[in-house]
């Protein structure tokens, strides 16, 4: 007997209001304990009072809701069907013919089009939120840094200070993950930020504790024009901070990403970590539809058996399992040894074919 439009409403008006319930819930907690963790790293701040701890748990809040939704999701649905379990409503609408499928299709759907919102909305509200959460941050709560880097349309630019005062480097393009740079020039400024000079140069290559500027044009206020083959220029950069100064991809919507992969690799960096964060995106609806199907598998089955204690249990490790198994994926993608998309779609993809063998055994086997 297919399923009718009384019954699908029925089902997906229950599953969201378990969903936005259990939602709410974890973000309560999580809540709590994150402004317990801010107030006691602004402990020893006098400057980041209680109203800034406050903004940077709210700021950062976006972001802790999109972690909590895959488990928000497989708790809901597990709720779900145990309660119309334990009410015998499955029971009445597997009489009439109605399968375990056929009542498990809108919630299914209802899962992936969450996904679908949380990638297209959350993730872009989240994004800019946790922007200003990591300049709050970065502001209050650690001392700031003394290099600044951005990338744009326009190639690379890469302010830093040292004892000279002040100096802010633009390139056409980078080698080597920003080792060296094509087409440079720096602009020279005094302490108190007055304008000291220039130099334009071929090229930069990092070394240690300087950058080495080849085939360098220097021009400063009081002194004439000279050429120089190679010209040092002090700095405290290594490749490791170059790299690690690009915007975190968990700062970036997932609609900025596209343009700002491709920026990175105009630009002659790596976008390995960008383009892993993108597809991960990409993977989200499939994913939270997996974890309907280990909801129902583990709630119609546990119950059956009256194993209430066991189903939470089993959730709970299904899920961490599948964090477990997306961060060592996350890794192998990052560092090279798998293909980006393998990385990001084999958890979703692994998960739906667990899901539906699950399913298949305890309900049809």
């Amino acid at each position: 007997m297919p399923l009718t439009g009384t019954l699908s409403r029925y089902i997906g008006r229950q599953f969201l209001m378990l969903f936005g319930l259990i939602l709410a819930v974890l973000l309560g907690v999580i809540v709590l304990f994150e402004f317990i963790e801010m107030t006691r790293r602004a402990a020893d701040r006098p400057e980041a009072t209680i109203g800034i701890t406050l903004q940077l748990t709210l700021f950062k809040l976006p972001k802790t809701v999109e972690l909590l939704f895959h488990f928000a999701i497989l708790f809901s649905a597990m709720m779900l069907f145990w309660r119309l379990t334990r009410s015998h409503e499955l029971v009445v609408a597997r009489s009439v013919g109605v399968s375990a499928w056929q009542f498990l299709t809108p919630v299914v759907l209802l899962a992936a089009v969450i996904g679908v919102v949380k990638v297209a909305l959350v993730n872009p509200i989240g994004a800019a939120m946790f922007e200003r959460y990591d300049e709050l941050t970065e502001r209050y709560l650690y001392s700031p840094g003394s290099s600044i880097l951005e990338l744009s349309r326009s190639g690379l630019w890469l302010r830093q200070r040292d004892e000279d005062g002040a100096s802010i480097l633009h390139a056409e393009r980078a080698v080597g993950e920003g080792i060296s740079l094509e087409t440079v020039v720096v602009f020279l400024y005094h302490p108190d930020d007055r304008y000291r000079g220039r130099i334009d140069a071929a090229t930069a290559t990092l070394a240690e504790g300087a950058w080495i500027l080849g085939d360098a044009r220097i021009s400063l206020e009081n002194g004439p024009q000279r050429q120089v083959t190679r010209y040092e220029l002090p700095t405290d950069l290594t490749a490791e901070t170059i790299a690690d100064s690009f915007a975190a991809p968990e700062t970036m919507s997932f609609w900025e990403l596209p343009g700002f992969i491709r920026t990175l690799e105009e630009a002659g960096f790596s976008s390995l970590r960008h383009r892993l964060h993108f597809q991960l995106l990409l993977s989200q609806p499939l994913l939270l539809a997996a974890m309907v199907l280990f909801g129902a598998a583990f709630s119609l089955r546990q119950v059956r058996r009256g194993g209430a204690v066991a189903m939470i249990g089993a959730g709970v490790a299904t899920g961490f399992a599948l964090f477990t198994l997306s961060d060592i994926m996350a890794a192998l993608g990052v560092s090279g040894n798998i293909p980006i998309a393998m990385a990001a779609w084999i958890p979703a993809l692994l998960s739906t074919l667990i899901g539906s063998a699950l399913l298949l055994h305890f309900e049809d086997g």
